[in-house]
Formats: structure tokens, C-alpha cells, sequence
């Protein structure tokens, strides 16, 4: 079996420690997902858990219509329509901020 050589191996363990460094981008309080312009990675999300998520995104309810509710986030002009279905997020929607 042939070793690696001593430069490469350091290379490759640079690359890997590189991975254990925390992301600076999420301010606290924020969701790990989701961002001001774009919901999506919300969709399949547990509905009660998700919403305060959205909100620490800026979004704010704008109306509901049965299971399905408009956010609005006037700070990016991003509009989200978000279906339920079972307690968790079924369908997560960008549109355009006009039809929030």
C-alpha cells in the first residue's frame, strides 16, 4: 500500500479542519435556513416552529386564507405564499411583492 505524501496529506487535513469553522453569516436569533428575499427551504417545516423563524427573517403575516397565508417583507419586497397541511409547511411559494 502506498502513503500518501506528507504535502498532501496536509493539504488534505487544512481542507478538512477548514470544514469545523463556524459560519459567520447567521446573526443570532436567525434560522439557519431561510432568507430575507427567499422561503423556500421552508417547505416541509414544522409549521408552529418555522413561524417565528420567518419573522426573525423580517417577514410579517399580511392575511390567511383558510390554510394558506401571505408574508411580506417589506425590507426586501419579497412576498411568500406558505400552504399547510398536517402541521408542517406542505408548500412554500415566492411571488411577487404585489400580490402580498
Amino acid at each position: 500500500m502506498k502513503s500518501l505524501d506528507p504535502f498532501v496529506a496536509g493539504v488534505a487535513a487544512l481542507g478538512l479542519a477548514a470544514c469545523d469553522t463556524p459560519s459567520t453569516s447567521i446573526k443570532p436569533g436567525q434560522p439557519a435556513i431561510g432568507s430575507s428575499s427567499d422561503l423556500t427551504a421552508f417547505e416541509g417545516a414544522r409549521a408552529g416552529q418555522a413561524e417565528m423563524g420567518i419573522q426573525n427573517l423580517g417577514y410579517e403575516l399580511i392575511r390567511s386564507e383558510g390554510l394558506t397565508s401571505f408574508w411580506s417583507n417589506r425590507d426586501s419586497g419579497a412576498c411568500a405564499r406558505i400552504t399547510t397541511a398536517d402541521g408542517r409547511y406542505s408548500d412554500v411559494t415566492m411571488l411577487p411583492s404585489e400580490d402580498c
